[in-house]
C-alpha cells in the first residue's frame, strides 16, 4: 500500500494580522466611500424640503403624478409674494429646472430625496439654510454652537468679529450684536 504523502506547509505570507490590517483598511475605505456617496446629511436641505412639502400639500392628490400640473404648482407657488428670501432664493434655483423636478416628483419621491436629487446637480441648492434662531439664547446655549456657526449668525446680521480667535470671542460679538438678530433680509 502506497501512503499519500504529507502535506508541505507553504509560507504565503499571509497571518492573522495582516488579515486584521486588510479587513481595517477595506472597513476604512468602505466608510469614506459612503459619506462621498452622500454628502448631504439630514440637517441640510431644509428650505428645499419645506418648498418642496408646501409644494406637494397645495395640490391634489391625483395632480401629483401630473407632470404639467407639478410644473404648474411649483410656478405658482414661486410667484406668490408672501415668500421668505429663502424660499425666494430657492425658486431662482428651481424655476429653469421645473420639469427636472417634475420627474421625481411626480413618482411620489419624498421631498428630502428630490432635493437631495437636485443637490447633485446644483450644490448651492442645500446650502440655503434658515438662520438660527438667537433671541433669547443663554451664552451656556451659545456655547454649544459651533464657531462656523456663530460666524454665519454675524454674517447674517452684517458683523464682521475682526480678530476674533476663540469661540468666547465669537458669544461676546454674537451678544453684543443682539440688537440686530431682526435683520433676515439678505
Amino acid at each position: 500500500q502506497r501512503q499519500s504523502p504529507e502535506p508541505i506547509p507553504i509560507d504565503t505570507g499571509r497571518n492573522e494580522t495582516n488579515d486584521m490590517k486588510t479587513t481595517a483598511l477595506v472597513a476604512a475605505t468602505a466608510a469614506a466611500l459612503a459619506g462621498l456617496a452622500s454628502p448631504v446629511s439630514a440637517g441640510d436641505c431644509e428650505v428645499c424640503i419645506k418648498v418642496m412639502q408646501d409644494v406637494r400639500d397645495s395640490m391634489d392628490k391625483g395632480d401629483i403624478k401630473k407632470k404639467p400640473k407639478v410644473e404648474a404648482a411649483l410656478g405658482e407657488y414661486c410667484a406668490k409674494s408672501d415668500l421668505g428670501p429663502r424660499e425666494r432664493k430657492i425658486c431662482y434655483y428651481i424655476d429653469p429646472i421645473k420639469r427636472d423636478i417634475a420627474q421625481p416628483f411626480s413618482t411620489g419621491m419624498p421631498a428630502d430625496r428630490v432635493c437631495k436629487r437636485l443637490n447633485k446637480t446644483n450644490s448651492e441648492i442645500c446650502g440655503v439654510k434658515f438662520p438660527l434662531k438667537t433671541e433669547k439664547l443663554e451664552p451656556k446655549d451659545l456655547s454649544k454652537l459651533r464657531v462656523k456657526q456663530l460666524k454665519g449668525i454675524l454674517a447674517d446680521r452684517g458683523v464682521e468679529c475682526k480678530g476674533c480667535l476663540e469661540k468666547d470671542e465669537f458669544i461676546k460679538k454674537v451678544q453684543e450684536t443682539e440688537h440686530l438678530a431682526g435683520n433676515d433680509e439678505f
